[in-house]
């Protein structure tokens, strides 16, 4: 769950940042693209965190 909300945040705020930037539409895409994947990351971290936080 923290992972496909990650991603969809981290896009929104990719693209979010290149519009206000003033970028073409690969920049956006470029910008979604970077933020989701970190943003997904971040989102596994949390949910292994938690995962093994409830194990013990």
């Amino acid at each position: 769950m923290f992972v496909l909300a990650g991603a969809v945040l981290g896009a929104i705020i990719g693209a979010l940042i290149a519009i206000r930037r003033k970028g073409r539409r690969l920049d956006i895409i470029h910008y979604a693209t970077g933020y989701g994947i970190v943003f997904t990351l971040i989102g596994l971290f949390v949910t292994i965190f938690i995962h093994r936080a409830a194990v013990l």
